[in-house]
């Protein structure tokens, strides 16, 4: 029994020493990632085990040729050991990474939807307030010269129409999150795209005194849903319009590269913050810190377009980018080419 319980000594001062040499070794390397420390531990197990079957074996006294038997035997099965623990570690880790990377992701969405709802709550209640009060102020005929009256109609219809976009800006992105966006793509010229943009943007552009600027050539072919491409070559002219400052100008040019299609909205709106840059396409995210401040009037949007723009691009199998220049920004988009 003494012996039995010598050995067990042994074994247990060769682990320790492996123990305590791998916590220094883990201390150490705990800025790394988690697949360095899986496969420190699972050294650590391996080496413990090594340690005391080496340790017991030379307190037995055992021949040379039989304490080498025992050595390659566990060096073996510790080599074998250590490289399926490597293969599963791996994985293991991969799939940490991804875990976490998926709940981030989610509190991200999360907090971006808190935020839309905040955001939708307020634009429909502002509205929805100022329209039942001309409403009831017309019905009661408190107003009833008529200047005053065409002006109400007016507000009236043009509440409408904003409250009409927000909603349709809405249902958008709602079927490019649940993923019911269903692309019908065809050969696109993107000149006639941008030109029928280019006119819907122009009232617009003209009561802010914006000078809008297409490329005289190099239009390309693009392989596209032509609904979508045109959502998003407008919304990107709608935003960089609303947020130029007055006497300003946006310049939209395209071209090949390679086997990609590009497309650029250059503006002059002053530039954005680099701390910004990255949040430009998040929901609901109207800018107000990451433009020149007070220029983004015009009305004022939901804070949806831009990201409808990269829901879109990305369901086309592309991307979208924004970056800061010497007078503004400029956002591209890049696709498949034809």
């Amino acid at each position: 029994m003494s012996d039995m319980l010598l050995i067990g000594l042994y074994a247990l001062a060769a682990g320790g020493v492996v123990a305590a040499a791998g916590a220094v070794a883990l201390r150490l390397l705990r800025g790394r990632s988690i697949l360095v420390h899986i496969l420190v531990l699972l050294a650590v197990t391996v080496l413990a085990v090594v340690a005391g079957v080496a340790t017991v074996a030379r307190a037995m006294f055992l021949s040379g040729h039989d304490l080498f038997v025992v050595l390659v035997t566990v060096s073996a099965s510790a080599v074998i050991s250590l490289a399926v623990g490597a293969v599963f570690g791996r994985r293991l880790a991969a799939s940490a990474v991804w875990a976490q990377a998926a709940r981030e992701r989610e509190r991200r969405l999360e907090a971006g939807r808190r935020e839309l709802v905040a955001w939708v709550s307020h634009d429909l209640r502002t509205p929805l307030a100022g329209l039942r009060a001309m409403a009831e102020a017309l019905e009661d005929r408190i107003i009833v010269d008529p200047p005053t009256v065409d002006e109400y109609h007016r507000r009236i219809r043009v509440e409408t129409d904003r409250m009409t976009q927000l909603v349709d800006d809405l249902f958008e992105l709602s079927r490019i999150n649940a993923g019911a966006l269903r692309l019908v793509p065809t050969t696109v010229p993107l000149r006639e795209v941008v030109s029928d943009a280019i006119a819907g943007v122009a009232p617009l552009a003209a009561s802010r005194k914006i000078h809008l600027i297409a490329a005289d050539s190099g239009w390309p072919l693009v392989r596209a849903g032509e609904r979508e491409l045109a959502r998003v070559v407008s919304n990107l002219l709608i935003n960089s319009v609303r947020y130029t400052p007055v006497d300003g100008t946006v310049h939209i040019s395209a071209g090949y590269e390679r086997d990609d299609v590009w497309l650029a909205v250059s503006d002059t709106c002053g530039g954005i913050p680099d701390g910004d840059l990255g949040r430009v396409f998040d929901v609901a995210f109207r800018g107000e810190r990451a433009r020149t401040p007070g220029n983004s009037g015009a009305g004022g949007g939901g804070g949806l377009g831009l990201a409808i723009v990269r829901g879109l691009v990305e369901a086309h199998g592309g991307r979208v980018g924004v970056r800061n220049t010497d007078r503004g920004c400029r956002f591209e988009v890049r696709l498949p080419a034809a």
